[in-house]
């Protein structure tokens, strides 16, 4: 796929490439004083392999979110066993990017000091990291940007400044939640083409949650298809298109094919977008 790196994050020793993402029998169950427990995903069983795009889809309230803040160190796992290019997650790891629905930038931020906000939470050498926060905006067509503020962006632009902050790190492994779910059509799939790219210039291993189906066969490797509340995995589906993609491979009878086969685990009522 013509990667040109995949990240400087140092991994524990003999860890598994093939298992650079590991979960293992995870549970996750939230516990109110108010309410009866929430049981939110049962006996996961995932491995994703080093510079891999995985995408994660199943109906609305089935986990998705929760498995990939479990993933982020986020949210703690009730059961299981949950490691990150061989270290186990207990909380935050640098290891780990995370883009968010939202751009979440800070307004009275310029973009370029916003890429930076994880240099400079972990107090990384900011002169060095302010170097590659400028080469990741130039990569996602914002060079020209970098003294702007987030208002004066559309919000496709505000969502590439995510994925750069998200980056900048040079992080093992990036997590996407439904990073384009609140734009247009048209935008939206502009953005996809755009996070291929990405992803195959930075060889970054990505988890990527989504409402859309076809979006999920565009960019995977693999499709995780989570079970309704609690989430279990109901199939791993290999998408076995050809690399480099364009949105055109879409009316390929092969990705098709792979979209109903998906499609045929929810009913008219999952939640799950055509």
């Amino acid at each position: 796929m013509g990667r040109r790196r995949r990240g400087t994050v140092v991994p524990a020793p003999d860890v598994d490439e093939d298992r650079w993402i590991e979960v293992d029998g995870l549970h996750k169950v939230y516990r109110s004083r108010r309410s009866e427990p929430t049981h939110a995903l049962s006996d996961i069983e995932l491995f994703v392999r080093r510079g891999e795009f995985v995408s994660v889809v199943g109906p609305s309230g089935c986990g998705k979110t929760t498995l990939l803040k479990i993933l982020a160190g986020i949210v703690p796992r009730s059961e299981g066993t949950v490691r990150v290019a061989g270290r186990e997650v207990t909380g935050p790891l640098p290891e780990v990017g995370m883009v968010f629905q939202a751009a979440t930038l800070l307004p009275w931020r310029t973009i370029v000091q916003n890429v930076m906000v994880p240099v400079e939470v972990q107090k990384l050498d900011t002169r060095v990291y302010r170097e590659r926060a400028e080469r990741l905006l130039g990569l996602v067509g914002l060079d020209g940007f970098a003294g702007k503020y987030p208002h004066e962006l559309s919000g496709g632009m505000q969502q590439r400044a995510g994925i750069c902050r998200a980056l900048v790190h040079d992080p093992a492994v990036l997590l996407m939640d439904e990073p384009f779910g609140a734009l247009d059509a048209l935008t939206r799939e502009h953005m996809n083409v755009e996070l291929l790219r990405i992803w195959r210039e930075s060889g970054q291993t990505v988890v990527f949650v989504t409402h859309s189906i076809p979006e999920a066969v565009l960019l995977s490797d693999r499709v995780v298809v989570l079970s309704p509340r609690p989430g279990r995995v109901a199939e791993i589906v290999d998408i076995d298109l050809p690399r480099p993609r364009a949105l055109s491979v879409m009316t390929s009878h092969r990705a098709g094919a792979h979209v109903e086969r998906i499609r045929a685990h929810f009913d008219a009522h999952a939640g799950t977008d055509s």
